[in-house]
Order: structure tokens, then C-alpha cells, then sequence
């Protein structure tokens, strides 16, 4: 199996032995419990608990039989099972947070209310979130607040997938949408390979998403939305470049300054007008 199919498995949530064991069933078929485990190399004490777990999640059917068998189901129901496990979960959770929020609220609020008593407001600059799914989270919900319009500033645009059905939701209710990428001479081959990929899906799909490319490094990324010149709204979640930090350590600042995110427009319009070209 490749190393592709690799990267789907990872996005189902599974351990490392179910992992393995799902993997090895969906190449193999049809297997008994002490041949999975002599191919996978997973301890026999603990292959029967790892195909429990994978059952009670609906990825795999246990034949009965003597001794019984356990088989892989079809991976567009896998997927359909994955997003159902989800649902109840987030369902449960719902449920359980409304059972106690009269509780959570009349035991806490006074505490809260205390403490803040004495405080005077103030407006933060920026909070920060990691980078990766809590800046995805981030600029997903950017999207679906969006009102007017939105623009990107990127390298590559390599996470499209991950904020797809936001953007699409934005693009329906008739946001615009700019995305500056960098100029592919600025890249490294792998990251030109993704942007030209990319470029094409944009340009295919969402010919109503316009696109131009940076001629000179950009000073950040990120991604903005509905800025006003009288400095009252807009959002802004960005990110700067730190070359010895990895992406999966950095932080995303994220923003509601008026001020601070008509600046970021300022900037934006000044490299799309003046520094900047269009497709390859």
C-alpha cells in the first residue's frame, strides 16, 4: 500500500495497531485474528482487542465461523461509518454540555463576574493558535463569517482541502475572493509541483476566485476578511516566515483590530496592484 494510502488511513483517527490491522485487511481480504497478527507483527494479546475496536467502529465484519474471520468493508463505507462515529460523538458531547450548562453557568458566572469586576476592558491586539488545526479551525470559521470579501495571502494555497466547503460556502453567498500566491520561481520544486496543482483546481473549479502571483517574497501569509477604510471591522488570521522553526511548532496570530486588519488591506492591495503578476 502506498504511502497515499497512508496519509487517508491517518485521517480516520485510528491507533497504530488498528492502523495496521485495517491496512493489512483491505490488501489482504478476508483474514483470522492469529494470521493478522503474524503479518502485521501486532502481539497476538492484543489483535483481538484491536479488531474489537475496529468493528465497534463499523470498519471492519467479523465472520462467524471457527475460527472466525474479520474483513475489511468497502472504504466509501468506511468513510460513510467514520463521519456517523463523528456525528454521534459530537451529538453526545452536545448533549452533555446542555445537561450541565444551568449548573456550569450558575456556579461559574458569579466567579467570572467577580473577577471582572475590578478590570478594565481592554482590546487585545491578536490571540495565537497553533499552527495547523486550530489556525484551520480559525480561518474556516474566517470564511463562513465573511460578508464581502476575502483575501489570501500564500505560498501555495497547499491547504485548500482542509477549508474547502468554508470557502465554497463563501463563494455561494457571493463573497469575493483574491488569492496572491507566491511566484513559482520563489519555491522550492515540491511546493511549485502543489501550487501548480493548485493554480489548475482554482482555475477550473472556482473560475470566480481571482488569482495572482508575487513577485518578490511575501513579508507574511494569511488570510483576511471584510476590512473597512474607516477602520471599524474586519478579521485577520496570519502567520510570518520563521525558517528554523517548523511549521507544526509556529503559531498563527489571529485578529478583529479595525485598524490593524485595513492596514493588512493596505498592503494586500499594494503588492496585488504593484508587485505582481498573473498565471503561469
Amino acid at each position: 500500500m502506498t504511502d497515499d494510502a497512508d496519509d487517508l488511513l491517518a485521517r480516520l483517527d485510528l491507533r497504530e495497531y488498528e492502523t495496521q490491522a485495517l491496512r493489512e485487511l483491505l490488501t489482504l481480504g478476508r483474514s483470522t485474528a492469529p494470521n493478522l497478527a503474524e503479518a502485521t507483527g501486532i502481539p497476538r494479546a492484543r489483535i483481538y482487542e484491536v479488531l474489537s475496536e475496529l468493528a465497534d467502529r463499523g470498519f471492519v465484519e467479523v465472520i462467524p465461523g471457527r475460527p472466525k474471520e474479520y474483513q475489511a468493508k468497502h472504504p466509501s463505507e468506511i468513510l460513510d461509518r467514520a463521519v456517523e462515529n463523528e456525528r454521534q460523538d459530537y451529538e453526545s458531547f452536545r448533549s452533555d454540555v446542555e445537561d450541565h450548562r444551568e449548573e456550569f453557568v450558575s456556579t461559574l458566572g458569579p466567579v467570572f463576574e467577580r473577577a471582572s469586576e475590578d478590570v478594565t476592558p481592554t482590546e487585545d491586539l491578536f490571540h495565537v493558535v497553533d499552527v495547523g488545526d486550530p489556525s484551520e479551525t480559525e480561518t474556516r470559521q474566517l470564511y463562513h463569517e465573511a460578508d464581502g470579501e476575502i483575501s489570501v495571502m500564500t505560498k501555495s494555497f497547499a491547504y485548500l482541502d482542509d477549508i474547502r466547503p468554508a470557502l465554497e460556502d463563501a463563494l455561494d453567498r457571493g463573497v469575493e475572493i483574491r488569492v496572491l500566491m507566491l511566484d513559482p520561481a520563489l519555491l522550492e520544486p515540491d511546493n511549485r509541483e502543489i501550487q501548480a496543482d493548485i493554480y489548475e483546481e482554482l482555475d477550473s473549479k472556482y473560475p470566480g476566485i481571482d488569482v495572482r502571483f508575487s513577485n518578490e517574497k511575501l513579508p507574511l501569509r494569511g488570510t483576511l476578511a471584510d476590512p473597512s477604510m474607516d477602520y471599524e471591522s474586519g478579521k485577520a488570521i496570519l502567520l510570518v516566515e520563521e525558517k528554523d522553526i517548523p511549521l507544526s511548532m509556529r503559531q498563527a496570530a489571529v485578529t478583529e483590530n479595525g485598524s490593524f486588519v485595513a492596514g493588512l488591506k493596505r498592503l494586500f492591495d499594494l503588492i496585488w496592484e504593484h508587485e505582481s503578476g498573473e498565471a503561469y
